[in-house]
C-alpha cells in the first residue's frame, strides 16, 4: 500500500486499451493503481464512439462516481434512458437501483471520464441482462458464473 502523496499528470500514465467484444471498447490510465491503493481506485476512461466499456450492471459493496469530462452518451439505468454530457456527475451507490451502463452516442468523438470508486472487498457485481454475478475479491481474483438455478445451503453436503 502507498504511503505518500501521488502527483501525477494523465499524460504521463500508461494508457491501456480494451476491446474485445464487439460492443464494448475503452482506453484507461489508472490514477490509483488497485496495488498501492486499498480505498479507492481512480481511473480516467475514454470511450471510441457507439461503444460501451461495460455491460449493465450493478455493485453490492461499492460505490462508483463519475465525472464526464468530454463528449455525450447515455446512461442505461433501471429508469430508463438518461443523456449524459460534460459537466455530469453520476453516483451509483451499491445497490440493485443503481444498476448502470454508459455508452457513447457519438457517432465520431470520444466520451471521456472519470471514474471514483471505493474499494471494498469483496464486491458481488450483478449483470441482469445475462443473468450473471462476479465475485471480485480486492488484488485477489475475479471469478464470474452464470445463475441458471439458486440451491439450499445445505445442497450438496
Amino acid at each position: 500500500m502507498r504511503d505518500s502523496i501521488l502527483i501525477v499528470n494523465e499524460e504521463d500514465i500508461v494508457q491501456k486499451h480494451k476491446n474485445e467484444h464487439d460492443a464494448y471498447a475503452y482506453s484507461k490510465r489508472e490514477v490509483t493503481s488497485r496495488k498501492d491503493f486499498e480505498q479507492c481506485y481512480v481511473a480516467v476512461y475514454e470511450i471510441p464512439p457507439k461503444k460501451a466499456n461495460y455491460p449493465l450492471h450493478y455493485h453490492t459493496a461499492n460505490t462508483e462516481v463519475f465525472y464526464i469530462i468530454k463528449g455525450k452518451g447515455i446512461l442505461i439505468t433501471v429508469d430508463g434512458e438518461k443523456e449524459i454530457k460534460q459537466g455530469d456527475f453520476i453516483v451509483c451507490p451499491p445497490t440493485e437501483k443503481s444498476v448502470h451502463k454508459i455508452i457513447n452516442t457519438s457517432e465520431s468523438e470520444i466520451l471521456k471520464y472519470i471514474d471514483f470508486d471505493t474499494t471494498n472487498s469483496p464486491d458481488i457485481i450483478h449483470y441482469p441482462d445475462s443473468d450473471k454475478v462476479g465475485i471480485v475479491i480486492h488484488n485477489k481474483s475475479s471469478d464470474f458464473f452464470r445463475i441458471k438455478e439458486k440451491v439450499d445451503y445445505y445442497d450438496g453436503e
